[in-house]
């Protein structure tokens, strides 16, 4: 894959054109262009020289982006100037257009005052108007270059409507300086009609710009949360170095406030850390010896050494960044709506505004209002909207998904999210924790728990150690054992003292000790809830039972709950047997069970369900990575295996299943954001053009072209806007938005190590959410439902040693 900046474009005609170009060389196997990011990915066993010689042969300039990139700061430098340029260029044309309004229209339609010289000589006057209409039209120039430069290349774009309707608006009235009679002079002269569109249009693409720049916001984020400078230990003193000189195997050091350089694991010390930039989990981890810590994230409390694994673009923060970058690049299955329309809409423009000249001449309509109408047909037409109503939502949708955990490979991911009826879990990792651990102990004798402890205790069984961990953490005192026997598939033996101990299942240990009906109904119990009994015995004589399953994730039942409101069915797909399944299933309320599927059985499932409607799978391990790859959309939980999340669309950081339904209900959200975008877009140009064309005149409804230009420029802004709108996406499991920001004044906070005590004690309350504390301006903001007390928050901060001011 290539990828490549484009220069040149102005409107989603020139994208069509550059794909169409593109296309046409042989061995393309596809090519995306995106008008909001300038870019283009292209696929196929192609020389990047080929490409761009076509893309310049349709008039435009593509340059490798590795090239393009190669001096970030260049870059930067030579962005900024075009800006100021730009601002320039308008300043100077408004100053112009102000003194042009006031001779043509202050003058003529409010007789306000002139100079002596001027009163009575309307060629002077029309000279005027003439010689400032042609300054603006001087300094925006670019729009008249690439306008008919576009037209050579039979690509005519935006820039060509443009430069087409102050062209003629000019023209006509220099025209008609000469042909007409002096006293006919102040009136049906459009010079300040030619400056004013390429006022407007300039102004409005300031305005497209500075709120695309908005859609990236989300991305930028991202890009600052590796710090540029990291303390490392060499030589056996400290000292700090620039991150990008930071290697694999370096020891660096975290103290509080800081953030992580790298991907790596801790050597020493304990801290809580802030993962809410790579789970979107407002909640701190506890971390200690051992632990993984990631790059991007916040070290809240402690001072901690950690051996570096990853580093630079090997990081997982680094990943996300280029895959939310990608899937900005990408196309989405609606945009082809608007390609379609976009490679026509400039020539059928055209068309249309000669043929509203031609009509209304052909009935008798004066010269002048007819290149009216003609004009208004040109510059009211807005091909821009159409080509930035997907990939401008697409990029905040991106951005909004990245910040809150949801990685969306691509364009079509992110599409598919918002059409999904069916979603499919599997059980174990994904509806549970993936890790066994002691439900229930139903005891005959107070020595279950030590002999249950010393026979488990030499086993490797993943059922074994979760009784270890429960003995373990419940001060259990292993007794020492002998003779230790494993039963293969059945249990285990071992010896106490003289006396013979067993432990197994139900099977194993009723050929030794006979069962009372109690027993046994408790055992036939456990099962049915989806638990494995594991029975010990000493002498003969059972002791009790332990049950042990892999628990139901909190959240899963939530998760759920309001898929269903969103009417999605849910289905659960498992190898395991059908009791643990359905049993598994009834607790979080799945109704549509498939139990003892291999990884073959689940992908034909899977493909199944595909028939009938779109379907997403959902896994975390490598026997779900061909389910996943088959699903309509493929959606990994980030804890799960490197196979599993290499297969999906779409990746989870955390492995809360609750951000399942976060990353369908943003899809959905999303798409109908595009829905919304296009519809605008397509609505303004349907209503707008006849408008324009003089249609409704016989009910005195028209439109001046200056006014045509001014909606033209404002369209694209709309649409970018309401893609903004994403930024605002909250999820509530509940479907109600009754949570709010709430800020508090605080006296103390010194520095960002302040910052993190106060953070890590305020996000350790319950209910509160999203905890942000800035030392610079003394607050700290968090979120909370409504009627939430507010005191909880005061005396935390308090007893952390800081005063609460308001």
């Amino acid at each position: 894959m290539l990828k490549f900046d484009v220069k040149g474009m102005s409107c989603a005609a020139c994208v069509s054109r550059v794909e169409k170009a593109v296309n046409s060389v042989e061995g393309i196997e596809s090519c995306s262009v995106n008008l909001l990011t300038n870019s283009m990915v292209v696929e196929g066993n192609v020389q990047a020289e080929k490409i761009e010689l076509a893309v310049k042969k349709a008039g435009y300039e593509a340059v490798l982006s590795d090239k393009a990139s190669s001096d970030k700061e260049n870059l930067k430098s030579q962005s900024h100037t075009k800006k100021s340029a730009a601002l320039t260029r308008l300043y100077w044309s408004l100053a112009l257009l102000a003194v042009l309004m006031y001779i043509s229209m202050g003058y003529n339609m409010f007789s306000l005052p002139l100079p002596n010289v001027l009163e009575n000589s309307p060629v002077f006057i029309a000279v005027l108007q003439m010689i400032f209409s042609l300054a603006v039209i001087i300094i925006n120039r670019s729009f008249f270059i690439n306008g008919f430069k576009s037209i050579l290349h039979l690509a005519p774009n935006m820039d060509t409507l443009v430069a087409l309707g102050s062209s003629v608006s000019f023209v006509y009235s220099v025209f008609k300086i000469f042909s007409s009679e002096p006293d006919a002079l102040l009136h049906g002269l459009y010079f300040e009609s030619a400056a004013m569109i390429l006022v407007l249009i300039s102004f409005g693409k300031l305005l497209e710009a500075r709120a695309k720049g908005k859609t990236t916001d989300a991305l930028k984020s991202l890009e600052k949360l590796t710090p540029e400078s990291v303390t490392v230990i060499r030589n056996g003193a400290q000292e700090t170095i620039n991150v990008s000189s930071l290697c694999a195997g370096d020891v660096f050091v975290l103290r509080p406030g800081e953030r992580v350089a790298a991907d790596g694991i801790i050597l020493s010390g304990e801290s809580s850390v802030d993962e809410s930039s790579l789970t979107g989990e407002s909640l701190p981890v506890d971390k200690g010896e051992g632990a993984k810590v990631s790059a991007g994230t916040v070290n809240l409390s402690g001072y901690i050494e950690c051996k570096a694994e990853k580093v630079g673009e090997d990081t997982a923060i680094s990943k996300i960044i280029a895959a939310v970058t990608d899937a900005c690049a990408t196309k989405a299955p609606i945009a082809k709506i608007a390609d379609k329309v976009a490679g026509i809409f400039v020539p059928t423009v055209i068309c249309i505004a000669l043929a509203t000249l031609f009509i209304w001449l052909s009935v008798g309509t004066e010269v002048y209002r007819a290149i009216g109408y003609a004009i208004s047909v040109l510059v009211i037409s807005c091909p821009c909207a159409l080509g930035l109503a997907t990939p401008v939502a697409i990029m905040v949708g991106s951005g909004v998904g990245a910040k809150n955990g949801i990685l969306y490979k691509s364009a079509q991911a992110l599409e598919l999210s918002g059409r999904i009826k069916t979603v499919v879990f599997d059980k174990t990792g994904t509806i549970t924790e993936g890790k066994p651990s002691v439900t229930d102990v139903y005891k005959t004798s107070e020595d279950l728990l030590s002999v249950a402890y010393a026979l488990e205790y030499k086993s490797e069984h993943p059922l074994a150690k979760a009784i270890n961990e429960y003995c373990e953490k419940n001060g259990v005192e292993l007794l020492p054992s002998q003779e230790f026997k494993v039963h293969f598939g059945k249990g285990v033996s071992a010896k106490i003292g003289d006396e013979l101990m067993l432990g197994g299942s139900k099977s194993f240990i009723e050929n030794e000790v006979n069962l009372s009906q109690d027993e046994e109904n408790s055992c036939i119990a456990f099962a049915n809830e989806g638990k494995t009994p594991i029975l010990f015995a000493k002498n003969g004589k059972l002791l009790g039972i332990i049950a042990v399953a892999d628990t139901v994730k909190s959240d899963s039942k939530k998760t759920v709950q309001a898929l269903k409101k969103m009417n999605i069915r849910c289905v659960m797909l498992t190898g395991d047997n059908e009791i643990t399944a359905k049993a598994i299933a009834k607790s979080v309320g799945i109704e549509q069970v498939v139990s003892g599927a291999l990884p073959d059985k689940k992908a034909d499932v899977i493909k199944q369900l595909c028939k009938d409607s779109k379907t997403a799978m959902v896994g975390d391990g490598i026997n779900d990575a061909l389910a996943l790859s088959v699903a309509d959309l493929g959606i990994a939980v980030g804890a799960g295996t490197d196979i599993a999340i290499e297969s999906a669309d779409v990746v989870l950081m955390g492995s809360s299943t609750q951000d399942v339904a976060k990353a369908i209900m943003l899809g959905k959200k999303c798409l109908s954001n595009i829905k919304q975008n296009l519809f605008w877009a397509f609505f303004y140009n349907a209503l707008c053009i006849p408008l324009a064309a003089g249609v409704f005149s016989f009910a005195n409804v028209t439109l001046n072209p200056m006014i045509g230009a001014a909606a033209m420029s404002l369209s694209s802004f709309c649409v970018v806007s309401n893609a903004l709108r994403l930024n605002l996406f909250k999820y509530n499991l509940s479907g109600k938005e009754n949570r709010k920001m709430i800020t508090v004044k605080v006296k103390g906070m010194m520095c960002p190590h302040c910052e993190a005590a106060v953070s890590s004690a305020v996000s350790a309350i319950k209910g509160v959410t999203n905890v942000k504390a800035d030392h610079k301006n003394g607050t700290v903001e968090f979120e909370a439902e409504d009627g939430f007390s507010i005191e909880v928050v005061k005396k935390t901060i308090t007893g952390k040693g800081y005063e609460v001011i308001e």
